[in-house]
């Protein structure tokens, strides 16, 4: 396998779940990600599902958290779950904040001079790290969706609205939607693109959504009700809902009584959202 190091390696649900680590050409540092193989690669290439986490997460919050091997080994998909952020690159205050540095990366391309050269995770998560999948693994390149939460949960639909056509389906659970219009978008947007607001819109939803020209996407969005930052309007969900309503753009809004932030509420519905991909990764 080019480029790439064994990190780990668990076998579950009758698949392996392994941790690779490489040297990232975007990032310029050593990055890490968990890849799911399902027993259906023994039998031949299958499509692949990427996740994206939220804030301080690594990429083993999900491939230990949220049960999603069980539903990937039914339905037949490779999962790919990448780190969040680079690592350990020197950058002066990169660990002084859980919202902003290290485990936030917010999948934008940074053009700040002290971030653009690392802070490069939109890049690494549409181009480097497909290019990297594609070539070792044994996938279908035009069958591949893309999910997250939170911070993943954006990245994963500005991933997709940016990009027509390159995933055949999204999904989120309780996406910083409007990062424009909230504290953490705002902090981290200031910092990474600068103080014009204009060029913060290239990388939110709701923004996209109004200019976006590309086959219909087909949106699922799972929200916890008791989800302390829905309170504390960091999510705004009702702006996406809004914004695809006025674009006649399909979406699927579930409001989850009790839930809240938590990879309780993700491991609840994860099943639905991996249903969710596989009826259009395996159409």
């Amino acid at each position: 396998m080019v480029n790439l190091q064994e990190v780990s390696n668990n076998k579950v649900f009758g698949g392996q779940q392994k941790v690779f680590s490489h040297q990232s050409t975007e990032l310029k540092c050593t990055m890490k990600f968990g890849i799911f193989l399902p027993p259906a690669v023994e039998k031949g290439k299958v499509p692949v599902l990427y996740w994206l986490s939220g804030l301080t997460c690594t990429e083993q919050n999900f491939i230990s958290k949220a049960g999603a091997q069980k539903y990937a080994t039914e339905h037949g998909l490779i999962l790919v779950a990448p780190d969040t952020s680079p690592r350990g690159v020197g950058i002066e205050g990169e660990d002084d904040s859980y919202d902003f540095g290290s485990g936030a990366g917010f999948y934008v391309d940074a053009t700040q001079e002290k971030w653009k050269t690392n802070y490069r995770m939109y890049s690494y998560i549409t181009k480097e790290l497909p290019a990297l999948i594609n070539a070792n693994f044994p996938t279908i390149p035009d069958r591949q969706s893309i999910f997250g939460h939170s911070m993943g949960g954006h990245g994963a639909i500005v991933c997709a609205l940016k990009n027509p056509g390159m995933f055949r389906s999204v999904s989120a659970f309780a996406p910083i939607s409007n990062p424009t219009h909230c504290a953490w978008g705002k902090k981290a947007f200031a910092g990474y693109l600068g103080t014009d607001t204009k060029a913060w819109e290239e990388y939110d939803s709701v923004c996209l959504l109004h200019k976006y020209n590309g086959p219909p996407i087909e949106l699922l969005v799972d929200q916890g009700k008791a989800d302390n930052f829905l309170a504390d309007k960091q999510l705004l969900p009702d702006n996406l809902i809004e914004a695809c309503t006025a674009t006649k753009s399909p979406v699927v809004l579930r409001m989850q009584e009790g839930y809240d932030h938590s990879y309780f509420f993700i491991a609840t519905f994860i099943e639905d959202h991996i249903k969710h991909h596989a009826k259009f990764l395996k159409a």
